[in-house]
């Protein structure tokens, strides 16, 4: 095995979270210190920005450095989604790391050349892995390393956490599994630099699968990005225009929502729209959702409601808020998306007041 040099950010990579008893390098992170403050005392902090990938209007999609996830039913064109970020970051230069579960090489190569993405730059920029074995400590470990060291992708796609749990002999309804498969893959890529965008897939009753994919929560705890879900309402295929909806469900750094537009699902961020000419031929886009010419209804009675709950007994989960506060779930949610946009109520769950509620527009 080839001797990896130690950077700042590759302890890690000598020291994996382990599912075999495997002998390893064994090296400290010192997460444990005192963090200096001094950029967020001083004023010079900025949050971080979603510059990877674009909407048709320069709105960026992914931050880099952080884990992302979109999911979605099948054919609903989460994968598309991922490609137009791909082309994105080969046409301004970038490399892209493709890490494929799910799918084989003819099949994302395919659907980017009928993009019309030139072949030598797809040979040049976009890096494809398609595992077969786990990623162990090993060999695997160390061309995936070299990889990210050699290219510095500024985007990298994990297709198919499904399978990719299954193929690590772990449980995708586990917590406990998903947190480990968290550090396994997506954050080891993550610390690398590269916006990482997990694809995956939704439960299939509508009403049960909440705001995350399937299996367990920390699907969406473990989100320090931003977390969309895709929505089919016209079906893609040859010579059709397909159009699905892109809607936020977390978005950590808080970048992204004051981008789209609230309504009862949540944030609507953005439409893929998918129109394929012949197998030779496609074109995507990501275009901002529309915002209705009168202006939207907004349910400030509950969005109050839920700031006094929130007020009276401090921090509440989704659930808590939902048993708090009469009115429909739907309602509910858009209530908190809204509060969340407007700076209200945290982003993080349990939800947390921001600043004292007064009144918020003029609907009831």
């Amino acid at each position: 095995m080839r001797t990896l040099t130690t950077q700042p950010d590759s302890d890690f990579w000598l020291n994996p979270p382990e599912l075999e008893d495997e002998a390893a390098d064994v090296t400290f992170k010192r997460d444990w210190k005192a963090v200096d403050l001094t950029d967020v005392l001083e004023g010079t902090w900025e949050p971080p920005q979603p510059t990877v990938g674009r909407r048709s209007d320069g709105v960026g999609l992914f931050y880099p450095g952080k884990v992302h996830t979109v999911a979605s039913e099948s054919e609903a064109g989460k994968t598309w989604f991922a490609l137009s970020a791909v082309i994105d970051e080969i046409m301004a230069g970038n490399h892209v790391l493709y890490v494929d579960f799910e799918d084989d090489a003819g099949g994302v190569v395919g659907r980017l050349l009928a993009l019309q993405l030139g072949a030598e730059l797809v040979r040049e920029r976009l890096h494809y892995v398609r595992p077969e074995s786990a990623l162990g400590s090993g060999i695997h470990s160390d061309d995936l390393r070299d990889l990210l060291v050699t290219y510095r992708p500024t985007l990298a796609i994990v297709d198919g956490i499904t399978e990719a749990m299954t193929l690590h002999g772990l449980d995708p309804l586990s917590n406990k599994d998903i947190a480990t498969f968290g550090r396994l893959i997506p954050r080891r890529l993550a610390d690398d630099g590269p916006a990482v965008v997990c694809l995956d897939h939704v439960v299939k009753d509508r009403e049960g699968r909440g705001r995350y994919a399937l299996g367990g929560v920390h699907k969406l705890n473990a989100v320090d990005g931003a977390a969309f879900l895709l929505d089919n309402r016209k079906p893609f295929g040859i010579g059709l225009k397909g159009i699905t909806t892109i809607r936020i469900a977390k978005d950590r750094p808080g970048q992204l929502r004051k981008h789209g537009v609230p309504n009862a699902q949540g944030v609507w961020f953005a439409d893929l729209t998918l129109d394929s000419h012949d197998e030779a031929f496609a074109e995507v886009e990501v275009v901002p959702a529309e915002k209705k010419a009168t202006e939207e209804f907004r349910p400030t009675a509950i969005m109050g409601k839920i700031c006094e709950a929130i007020e009276d007994k401090g921090p509440l989960s989704g659930a808590k808020i939902n048993a708090l506060v009469t009115g429909k779930a739907t309602t509910i949610r858009q209530a908190i998306s809204l509060l969340q946009i407007d700076g209200y109520v945290s982003d993080g769950t349990p939800h947390t007041l921001l600043k004292p509620w007064d009144g918020g527009g003029s609907n009831a």
